[in-house]
């Protein structure tokens, strides 16, 4: 399927809008990356997204941040042929190491590049670098979630196996798993979804809210995706729980970092949308 096909774009938008619980599982975080980033690219970059997205229900870089997760159920060949783009498996010291990280280019920081080469090219079919902009935005946002560049040999924090009391309704694959307030869940579950979605703000009111801090974020000068993963892995490290037993307490104290990766993932991702859509002559 490409992006540039607005009616099945717009049929998968009503499916998700249908249900509460697939809108929220995971998406969140990638319409904050993408909101807070477009509050801050050029003028020159708005224009050439603008013409990129020209047709698109939400032409904004909001409304399209969870299109690549959204291949799983309106193109599920694409989303296997792509899936391995949206992290990275670190070793212990979590340093990159590209032949044993990312052998082909099959990892998050490989993909990143690949997708910004197509995007920077303007020779190439509109369809493609619209389709290229959209993993950029969401791929950028993946490679900032702690837990997408883990050091440790669980798949990213799936097979660690909490119990969360929590009154959210769960993602998808967690809806048979909650009784009495509380769900089984695994700690990449909490932060993909359940750190962001836990106050229920809104998406807009919630890049507000952190659109009023500091910006440029500290610590966010690197435009490097390898730097970038190796921090994800240095923090993964310290977001695992002493128990496997959840509540309130773990979100409130870990959600400042999850909010403080949002907010690098945006500001980077607006300068790489600068160097590569910007500085062209339209």
């Amino acid at each position: 399927m490409r992006l540039a096909a607005p009616h099945r774009t717009l049929a998968l938008l009503l499916l998700l809008a249908a249900s509460p619980a697939a809108q929220a599982w995971s998406a969140l975080g990638h319409r904050l990356v993408g909101e807070l980033a477009q509050r801050h690219i050029a003028p020159a970059t708005q224009r050439e997204m603008a013409r990129l997205l020209a047709g698109a229900p939400e032409p904004t870089l909001a409304g399209i941040a969870d299109w690549a997760d959204g291949l799983r159920d309106s193109d599920p060949a694409r989303f296997r042929a792509t899936a391995r783009w949206h992290y990275v498996n670190l070793g212990p010291d979590c340093d990159y190491l590209p032949p044993r990280d990312c052998a082909g280019g099959q990892c998050v920081v490989g993909a990143i590049a690949r997708q910004q080469a197509i995007l920077a090219d303007r020779s190439q079919p509109v369809p493609d670098r619209r389709d290229a902009l959209a993993f950029l935005v969401h791929l950028v946002a993946d490679a900032h979630q702690p837990l997408h560049a883990g050091g440790r040999d669980d798949k990213g924090g799936n097979r660690f196996q909490v119990s969360l009391r929590s009154t959210l309704p769960p993602p998808p694959f967690a809806r048979t798993r909650q009784a009495d307030g509380t769900v089984g869940t695994n700690l990449h579950a909490v932060w993909d979804y359940y750190l962001l979605a836990t106050p229920k703000f809104p998406a807009h009111a919630y890049a507000e809210r952190l659109a009023d801090l500091p910006w440029p974020p500290k610590s966010a000068a690197s435009q490097d995706p390898a730097r970038w993963v190796a921090e994800s892995c240095r923090l993964a490290a310290g977001v695992y729980p002493a128990t496997h037993v959840m509540d309130g307490d773990y979100l409130d104290r870990e959600r400042p970092l999850a909010e403080l990766r949002v907010r690098q993932a945006a500001y980077r991702l607006a300068r790489l949308l600068d160097t590569t859509l910007g500085s062209k002559t339209e």
